[in-house]
């Protein structure tokens, strides 16, 4: 019986800052009719939290028989959180407030080295980004990263992550923990991207979509009514491991998947050496298509084909009203365009594809979306089922404005 006016309290405050974050500016009064709590619970919760920089005034509104009343709102840079969107090439990362707002961000090509070298150069580019906009790191709470691979939440490793050299053998959540300093989340990048999508982009509003990213790899984002589906394992999406493409049982297949490579950067270019007989990287092969010349309309083409085999399985699996295509090949609209020409021929019944509207910023998106959720949860929620606070509206900070 000792911890129900503990409890009791907690779920108020919940209460009072899921208002605050929804409905911001709000009066008391409002808060009082969307909670049911009392007029004075209330003034004593948004005093405590105005006291420890929470929220704060934002000015007086009228009521409905002439009075005034106090409006508050959440201090959006009371606290920061990193969000990281890691690439085998390329690292990515962004210091984001308590609306999403980015306020820093710094790009580099990821450590070749991998493991260690790799969270070191994540951190100081982190702690690089908040000194040149002179945010304290007292200030930094969270930080979220977005792995191309499946944690293991037991271990901390990270698994199917062939890009990142002994991610697969370390402690990935304990050594960004610890050269941090704070909590830090580690989640599947594409499954950052589909959440992403969902709350900013090509997803809104639509509870069952796929996100495919093709890129260096190839990666997939599932939500279901609504919730990401992760597996047993949270190997859900890991597209390239289907068994299609390429021989399956060929052992390169079992380390980077036979769907991999039939479709991602290494593909590309090797089919394109067999019939050209000569080596070009991705971006001229797509310049070579786009002057005609045919062996590199024919390694589009056979790509596309690829691709829209494994869209197909997956459409047949799960049914998305929408698949989102992402990922530097992904986003081209010669691949897209082919993609929706091949589906209708293999797969019976319609599927939308698009091309992702937040493209490179999908997944930092993606983890300053579920950061931004789990430090509500841990400042101002409680530990229950559910206790989650919802994420702000879309329009309450200008992020999708700064990436778009």
């Amino acid at each position: 019986m000792g911890d129900l006016p503990r409890l009791s309290r907690q779920f108020s405050q919940r209460s009072v800052m899921e208002a605050i974050v929804q409905g911001g500016p709000i009066s008391r009064a409002s808060i009082a009719k969307q909670t049911g709590l009392s007029k004075q619970t209330i003034s004593e919760i948004v005093r405590a939290l105005e006291q420890e920089g929470w929220v704060q005034e934002t000015g007086r509104t009228s009521g409905h028989v002439g009075r005034t009343a106090v409006t508050y709102e959440l201090v959006y840079d009371a606290a920061h959180i990193v969000a990281v969107d890691l690439g085998g090439t390329k690292v990515r990362v962004a210091l984001t407030d308590l609306a999403c707002q980015i306020f820093a961000e710094e790009t580099a090509p990821t450590d070749p080295r991998g493991g260690k070298f790799v969270v070191d150069q994540i951190v100081a580019l982190a702690f690089q980004a908040a000194a040149r906009q002179r945010i304290s790191r007292r200030k930094i709470r969270l930080a979220v990263i977005g792995v191309p691979g499946a944690p293991d939440q037991n271990t901390g490793r990270v698994l199917l992550a062939p890009n990142i050299a002994d991610f697969d053998q370390m402690d990935v959540v304990g050594a960004f923990t610890r050269a941090f300093g704070f909590g830090v989340l580690i989640e599947n990048d594409v499954n950052l991207a589909a959440l992403g999508e969902h709350w900013l982009g090509q997803g809104q509003g639509i509870d069952n979509l796929a996100y495919i990213a093709l890129g260096t790899g190839i990666g997939g984002g599932l939500m279901v009514g609504g919730q990401l589906v992760r597996g047993a394992s949270n190997a859900a999406g890991e597209l390239g491991f289907l068994p299609i493409g390429a021989d399956a049982y060929d052992p390169e297949s079992l380390r980077v998947g036979a769907f991999e490579r039939a479709v991602a950067t290494h593909a590309i270019t090797e089919r394109y050496a067999r019939i050209s007989g000569r080596r070009a990287s991705v971006p001229e092969i797509f310049e070579n298509a786009a002057a005609g010349e045919k062996a590199a309309l024919k390694v589009l083409d056979d790509t596309a084909r690829h691709l829209t085999q494994g869209i197909a399985a997956l459409a047949a699996i799960a049914n998305p009203e929408k698949v989102i295509l992402g990922g530097s090949i992904g986003l081209r609209p010669e691949i897209l365009a082919r993609v929706r020409a091949l589906l209708p021929e293999c797969f019976p019944y319609p599927v939308t594809v698009e091309a992702s509207e937040l493209g490179s910023h999908a997944t930092i998106i993606g983890a300053a979306a579920i950061g931004l959720s789990q430090l509500h949860n841990t400042l101002f929620g409680v530990d229950a089922p559910e206790g989650r606070i919802s994420l702000p509206p879309v329009n309450a900070g200008p992020l999708r404005e700064a990436v778009l």
